[in-house]
């Protein structure tokens, strides 16, 4: 299969969940702070054929995350895709698909491939999944087609029609959506 598009940005917008939890000695807690999407992660990855642009819409576990919340990240995935170039979502796992389903309702079918990652540990454990899933997301946005997905632990799934497996620790299609 040929690359058609050799060089491509692809938009990051970033909201917290556990992917941008951070620990702090200094009062021994793990939180969301700013941002260490791009100096931790994003600087780490060789990507010469993908430039990529990061916009910090919130930095929130996704369990305090309300529908005033979900609105904001649907405003800036509207005003995003209007761009043209595919979207990354990095979002907490606990209520991600119930954002994803919310944008895919406000928005309809997207102009871009909007796809939603997270991580079940953050990114600074050495065994977190948040590089494996960001950069398959990464992948996924530049081959999918318009519409909303998650990229989770190799496997994307369409949404609406995905759901949070608790006990497996993972994503899953939901069935009859």
């Amino acid at each position: 299969m040929t690359d058609l598009n050799p060089t491509s940005t692809i938009r990051i917008l970033t909201t917290g969940g556990t992917i941008e939890k951070s620990y702090s000695e200094a009062d021994g807690t793990l939180k969301n702070r700013a941002s260490i999407i791009r100096d931790g992660l994003i600087a780490s990855l060789r990507l010469p054929y993908t430039h990529l642009e990061l916009e910090s819409v919130l930095n929130k576990d996704s369990l305090e995350m309300d529908d005033g919340d979900r609105q904001l990240i649907a405003d800036a995935i509207a005003r995003t895709a209007g761009q043209g170039e595919p979207i990354v979502v990095l979002h907490g796992t606990d209520t991600m698909s119930n954002t994803a389903e919310y944008c895919h309702r406000a928005l309809g079918k997207p102009p871009v491939a909007v796809v939603f990652t997270g991580a079940m540990k953050p990114m600074g454990f050495i065994d977190s999944d948040a590089r494996q899933n960001v950069t398959e997301a990464l992948l996924a946005a530049r081959l999918l087609p318009p519409g909303f997905y998650i990229a989770f632990h190799n496997r994307v799934f369409e949404v609406p029609g995905v759901r949070k497996n608790r006990e497996t620790g993972t994503f899953e299609a939901v069935a009859g959506e």
